[in-house]
């Protein structure tokens, strides 16, 4: 089985849900869960090109998980995606569709350890730009990658929006997020005035008898998926030459690394990314440090040795912190 599209995927998942009940005697919601927890390895491997099982190397798999995490799923639920996936991987090697376990028996969730990735605002401008709003879908793009980077939104609340959800005039917008739990967001006056084009060229246009109120129509008038949504981002990222690896959850950190950096009080971030605990918000005044650091040794008098200039242990501090970095 080397080519691993939809109807292979779905022959599989029968035979591995069948072994689960015949081998394992799993009640049948518990198959269901499984099911559910390995279906988003089939999404990564067609969103990354990845042709086969037999492609899923140790790699792959540790960039699967850390993609889990970019979408914003709590360790908890990746931990046990993670479970999962190594008894069906085990399954595949007793099976023959795979040689060898790839899954790395330790570690595999070091990467939510790692700060959050985030764009400078050069970078988000350059993301912002590069979809071509001479044509309807390039309308479309922008407007949504404003939304996106301007509200802090999920890809599921940015997919799940409908035009009744948005009040322009006040620059609010109502969300659903995790756990149907809503709340109001707010948006620039970029994002507003890509919302205004959209809605008065491009949707109009874009809609079908079908659309009825959805606000991001894809070329045959539906709602736009997740997947939809995450490919764009990524392909309009590489267009605008930025780094690889930049997800819709990227644009999430960027708004509030970016609102931190400008003064915003966490609690007002917290509430505006709809965390409910602070503690999940304070993980981005860590990726500020470095230019809290700037604006201190630049401004503060007692900031350098004596006999420097500010200036001059500003440039020197950058310098040394830059090469540390690596």
């Amino acid at each position: 089985m080397h080519e691993m599209n939809e109807m292979a995927w779905k022959r599989l998942m029968d035979d591995f849900q069948r072994h689960l009940k015949a081998d394992k005697g799993l009640a049948d919601l518990t198959i269901r869960n499984y099911a559910t927890d390995i279906q988003p390895l089939y999404e990564f491997m067609q969103l990354r090109g990845i042709a086969g099982l037999k492609d899923l190397d140790k790699f792959a798999l540790r960039g699967y998980l850390a993609w889990l995490t970019e979408l914003a799923y709590v360790r908890a639920s990746v931990v046990r995606k993670a479970s999962t996936l190594r008894t069906f991987m085990a399954w595949l090697v007793r099976k023959g569709v795979i040689d060898g376990d790839p899954l790395p028996r330790r570690g595999v969730m070091q990467t939510e350890k790692r700060l959050p990735r985030f764009l400078s605002q050069e970078q988000a401008e350059k993301l912002m730009e590069a979809p071509d709003t001479a044509t309807l879908v390039g309308v479309r793009d922008r407007a949504l990658l404003e939304l996106i980077y301007g509200a802090g939104l999920r890809v599921s609340e940015a997919s799940g929006l409908d035009v009744t959800h948005m009040d322009l005039p006040s620059r609010e917008i109502r969300v659903t997020g995790k756990g149907s739990k809503q709340r109001i967001v707010l948006i620039g006056e970029s994002a507003r005035l890509s919302m205004v084009r959209y809605l008065r060229e491009a949707r109009p246009r874009l809609a079908g008898p079908q659309s009825g109120v959805i606000l991001f129509l894809n070329r045959f008038g539906g709602r736009l998926s997740n997947r939809s949504i995450q490919e764009k981002v990524r392909r309009y990222s590489v267009k605008a030459g930025l780094p690889g690896g930049v997800h819709t959850h990227t644009l999430r950190h960027s708004f509030a690394t970016h609102m931190l950096e400008g003064g915003a009080d966490l609690r007002v971030v917290q509430d505006l990314l709809g965390h409910s605990s602070p503690a999940t918000t304070q993980i981005y005044t860590h990726v500020t440090q470095k230019q809290a650091r700037k604006v201190y040794l630049a401004a503060h008098p007692r900031s350098q040795p004596a006999g420097q200039s500010n200036g001059a242990a500003a440039a020197g501090s950058d310098t040394r912190e830059d090469a540390g970095e690596g």
